[in-house]
């Protein structure tokens, strides 16, 4: 491992960090992945959860083969999203990559995106869907999501696609997003957070294969958390998004006057469904509705009905 010298060094130090749990069964080929990127300056930093299968034993068969990784062990569960965290702030490098334990990387994965990252605050790249078996699916993240530059804050009021597997993050930026939220996922509120700085660069070329299986906790088939969603109340999930807007109108930075008007405007259409308060939740996302629908496949005319739907709904 080549240490980092700095903006002039051309292969700045870049940290990968996989968060780790009861992932035994696809974990080594993850690792083998990892391990051999063709770019030449990488540390790989894991944490484990408290796994209690025989990841923790294949982890440490691989630290004693691999100077390049760290591992740290947790006595207890920290769940999915501070585990992550908790590798942030263990790793060295200026520029962050996260991986999950069941995919596989593409050798070029890391050259690729460091080649392109200018003075981008995020890169990230298209996926190709893979089954438990590691067979293709046939399908790119592209052909499901609308994977594209994006270029504000706004962008990310009701979603985002540029998924944690495939990003690449300046640590600088990666650090203002912490301590990470509970209520969103890790790699959205990281996603959201770097639009502060600039526009996210999106490289349309396949550099993971993104595992589908019965156990993703994230993912195009992550049917619990989607079941989970389904099982919450109207009132419930209406509750979840008005936490969502205040927060990100809180992080968002007063210097970005726009769209911190924008989230501010939300913050107060979103207290209740008076006539007043529906209106103008509708205007505002009809008014934003490139920005607030960017990462949606869908036609301006199905983007315009999903707007009319803000009268009725909080989304």
């Amino acid at each position: 491992m080549i240490s980092s010298q700095g903006l002039s060094d051309p292969f700045p130090l870049v940290s990968i960090v996989m968060a780790t749990y009861n992932g035994e069964r696809f974990l080594r080929e993850q690792l083998d992945s990892l391990i051999n990127q063709t770019y030449p300056n990488t540390e790989i930093v894991i944490v484990d959860d408290a796994s209690t299968d025989g990841t923790i034993a294949i982890l440490e068969e691989y630290v004693l083969s691999y100077k390049s990784i760290r591992l740290h062990k947790s006595e207890k569960n920290l769940g999915y999203i501070k585990n992550f965290e908790k590798g942030i702030l263990l790793c060295e490098g200026e520029y962050i990559a996260l991986s999950d334990q069941d995919d596989i990387w593409l050798p070029e994965k890391i050259s690729k995106l460091m080649a392109t990252r200018q003075d981008y605050p995020l890169i990230y790249c298209n996926s190709e869907l893979i089954n438990a078996e590691g067979q293709s699916l046939g399908i790119k993240l592209t052909d499901i999501k609308n994977l594209v530059d994006f270029w504000s804050p706004v962008n990310y009021v009701i979603g985002g696609t540029a998924s944690g597997h495939a990003m690449l993050v300046k640590k600088s930026v990666i650090h203002q997003s912490l301590p990470l939220p509970l209520l969103v996922t890790h790699d959205y509120w990281i996603g959201f957070v770097a639009t502060f700085s600039g526009k996210l660069k999106f490289v349309d070329e396949v550099l993971v294969l993104y595992r589908q299986h019965g156990g993703n906790v994230v993912g195009v088939t992550a049917g619990a958390a989607k079941a989970t969603k389904h099982r919450k109340s109207k009132e419930e999930r209406s509750e979840i998004a008005r936490k969502r807007i205040r927060m990100m109108y809180e992080k968002c930075p007063e210097d970005l006057k726009e769209a911190k008007k924008v989230f501010h405007s939300l913050v107060k259409s979103y207290q209740n469904f008076s006539l007043l308060n529906n209106f103008t939740r509708m205007m505002l996302f009809f008014k934003y509705r490139k920005e607030i629908t960017a990462y949606k496949k869908r036609t301006e005319w199905r983007r315009w009905v999903f707007c009319l739907k803000m009268f009725f709904k909080i989304a």
